[in-house]
């Protein structure tokens, strides 16, 4: 049976592009890491960002809640931070004598866990469920988080002192991990002439908001992908299996997906093989060695060892 091949929406469409457009002012020559970070919202998953600090990645978690027109909240992840720092703590009411909920910095649309890696072990877990569910559970209440709930978490390389890696149950709720890098020596220079960017998020106007989100989320996951689109994710999964530590079955899910947004940005509502190879490394790196770096190369390798359809 043929698929008839339509295009997106040209509305829906346009504004993708100005949401991008919008962002590229903020954070300059970094093209395709900001349509990765569109495509990991629109296929509802969580980003991950490495790289050495002063590169922008704070930059860009802020801009893209602005963007999107969504509430956004930071917290810095240190050594002395406890899970209720982040999902919030049940406190007793003398005058109702009984325990009220404080929500914590995770009840909100956008969530910048910034260097996640330098935190321990418990208050790492305890976005585990936030991320995974969409959820949180305190003191045997559950709480709702906003359908939108995105986390984009920052962390150090883990050469630096105080940074520690991140479990592999923590590194597979990521949909993506992607580094912005240094500029190029132009971008870099229009850096230091035209001052902070940061600055500028101030006056930045939102380009959509929750209801244009969930619309583009529920179109870019009916996005079609061929039996043959399939067979390729699945040989990307086998090949991977090979080595020490495979992809899982979740994985080539959240391929699939990543792979779909990445059609729907580019307007088209089929999948391409080149969505599904420019999806591979971002999906895969951090998931196959604990690492976004050394984990694209490898990434890289499975790629370019399996056929393309």
């Amino acid at each position: 049976m043929n698929h008839s091949v339509q295009p997106i929406s040209i509305d829906h469409a346009k504004q993708i592009s100005d949401v991008l457009e919008t962002l590229e002012t903020i954070l300059l020559g970094k093209r395709d890491q900001l349509e990765m970070s569109v495509a990991c919202m629109l296929a509802r998953g969580h980003l991950l960002i490495e790289d050495v600090p002063g590169t922008g990645k704070t930059t860009l978690a802020q801009a893209l809640g602005v963007c999107m027109g969504l509430d956004w909240k930071r917290v810095q992840f240190t050594s002395d931070l406890l899970p209720a720092d982040i999902v919030g703590v049940s406190v007793f009411n003398n005058q109702t004598q009984q325990f009220d909920f404080r929500e914590g910095p995770a009840f909100t649309s956008v969530l910048l866990a910034d260097e996640i890696n330098r935190a321990p072990p418990k208050a790492q877990s305890a976005l585990l469920e936030a991320m995974e569910e969409r959820q949180i559970s305190v003191d045997g209440a559950t709480y709702p988080l906003p359908d939108e709930f995105f986390v984009i978490a920052t962390q150090n390389p883990v050469e630096q002192l105080g940074a520690y890696p991140l479990p592999e149950s923590q590194l597979d709720r990521f949909l993506v991990g992607i580094s912005l890098g240094y500029p190029d020596p132009a971008t870099e220079r229009q850096l230091m002439q035209a001052g902070d960017r940061r600055a500028s998020i101030n006056n930045l106007q939102a380009v959509a908001n929750k209801t244009q989100l969930q619309q583009w989320c529920l179109e870019a996951d009916a996005t079609h992908a061929s039996d043959a689109i399939y067979d390729y994710i699945q040989a990307l999964l086998l090949r991977s299996r090979e080595g020490n530590s495979g992809l899982s079955s979740r994985a080539g899910l959240s391929l699939v997906r990543l792979s779909k947004s990445l059609a729907y940005i580019g307007g088209r509502d089929h999948v391409l093989p080149d969505d599904v190879q420019r999806a591979f490394p971002a999906l895969a790196g951090h998931r196959l060695t604990g690492r976004v770096s050394s984990g694209k190369a490898a990434a890289m390798d499975i790629l370019n060892s399996v056929p393309s359809p």
